[in-house]
C-alpha cells in the first residue's frame, strides 16, 4: 500500500517535478507540478490517503467502471481527472502507472523546449 512518503517520493522522482502549497486556504493540499502545471494533488496527512490525477477522458471512465476506489476527480473537471483511494485495494504497481500517465499528460502539453530539458522520453529520437 502506498503510503504518504512514498506517494511524495515517487511524485517528486519524475524529472522537473516539484511540490508546492498553492492553496492558502487549504495548505495541507500538495500539489505536485511539472512545468507549472499540476499532475497529482493529495492531501497527505488525510485518511483515507487519495491523490488526484489527469486522465485521458476515456481511459478515466474505463477506469472508475473497473475500480471502485477511483472516482470523478474532487474539486476538479471530472472529465479530465481522477480521484483514487489508496487505501490498498488497487495494487501500487497501477496507482505507480497512474501518477505516470499523469505526469507524461501534463508532459505532452508542455511546448517542445521544456520537453527536452525534462529528457522526457516521449521527446527522444
Amino acid at each position: 500500500m502506498i503510503d504518504a512518503t512514498a506517494l511524495r517520493a515517487f511524485c517528486l522522482g519524475f524529472n522537473g517535478a516539484t511540490e508546492e502549497h498553492p492553496f492558502p486556504r487549504h495548505p495541507e493540499v500538495s500539489t505536485f507540478k511539472v512545468g507549472g502545471k499540476i499532475f497529482a494533488l493529495s492531501t497527505l496527512d488525510a485518511a483515507p490517503l487519495t491523490v488526484s490525477l489527469k486522465c485521458d477522458p476515456e481511459l478515466a471512465q474505463r477506469l472508475r467502471a473497473e475500480h471502485p476506489e477511483v472516482v470523478p476527480g474532487y474539486h476538479l473537471n471530472k472529465r479530465h481527472w481522477n480521484t483514487v483511494s489508496l487505501a490498498g485495494a488497487l495494487p501500487d504497481r497501477r496507482v505507480r502507472e497512474m501518477i505516470e500517465d499523469s505526469y507524461d499528460l501534463i508532459v505532452a502539453s508542455l511546448p517542445r523546449s521544456q520537453r527536452l530539458l525534462l529528457d522526457w522520453p516521449g521527446e527522444r529520437p
